[in-house]
């Protein structure tokens, strides 16, 4: 299978930068659509108990927390934004995080402008939510809300699966490992054998002498020929 090559630095930031408007522009578009056609506050069942439209202006977070400190979330929401768009500057050449970060980056971008732009004004704007599934959660969200929850989970598994910002993957525990015949450098050849077959030299070979010498000297002499009679002649 052939490995493409990373990203350009320009290509990752087009590609963060086209899909975070993409994102802007859908987030802010159903926003206006249901500000327009939605009744304020009123269940309006679209499929049944399982999709609804309810319309309301949150001004805190998920499940209207923290509504007295509204401006922590816009901070909180800049700081995230502008985190995506250092990374995309100068580390993110994956393209599987390039599409990631583009994505959380228009929804966070879609909240953003809801505590920028919509009254009561700038930076505690009430974010408008208007989505409701009571069998996945108990909460009101928007589309901006939806890509952040699964840009976020998309970060996770990306973490997980040792992806790297420059494309690369962390390695494997063990994969480098390199079965050898003897492994650790440990020598399984006989004790005190020479595996190069060389002469002994040195003391050894002195010891080896004198034990041969030895040997020869207490070896008693082969006896003499005895002689034989004496032919006698006819």
């Amino acid at each position: 299978m052939t490995v493409r090559p990373p990203l350009r630095a320009a290509a990752a930031g087009t590609t963060i930068a086209i899909l975070a408007i993409l994102v802007l522009a859908a987030d802010q578009f159903a926003k206006h659509f249901a500000i327009l056609t939605l009744p304020p506050e009123r269940n309006v069942p679209i499929i049944g108990d399982l999709l609804g439209f309810y319309l309301i202006r949150n001004s805190g977070a998920a499940f209207s927390l923290g509504e007295g400190v509204t401006w922590v979330f816009t901070i909180a929401l800049m700081l995230v934004a502008l985190g995506i768009i250092w990374l995309a500057l100068t580390r993110v050449r994956s393209r599987a995080w390039a599409v990631v970060l583009g994505l959380l980056l228009g929804g966070v971008l879609g909240n953003l402008t809801d505590r920028v732009l919509r009254a009561p004004g700038f930076p505690v704007g009430h974010v408008v939510d208007f989505i409701s599934t009571p069998w996945l959660m108990p909460a009101i969200y928007n589309v901006a809300d939806i890509f952040i929850t699964t840009m976020m989970i998309g970060v996770a598994l990306l973490v997980l699966t040792g992806r790297r910002f420059d494309g690369t993957r962390e390695p494997r525990a063990g994969a480098a490992f390199e079965d050898d015949d003897a492994p650790n450098g440990i020598d399984d050849s006989p004790a005190g054998d020479d595996a190069s077959g060389a002469e002994p030299t040195g003391a050894d070979a002195s010891d080896e002498v004198e034990t041969d010498g030895e040997d020869d000297a207490s070896r008693p002499a082969p006896p003499a020929d005895e002689p034989g009679p004496t032919p006698t002649r006819a």
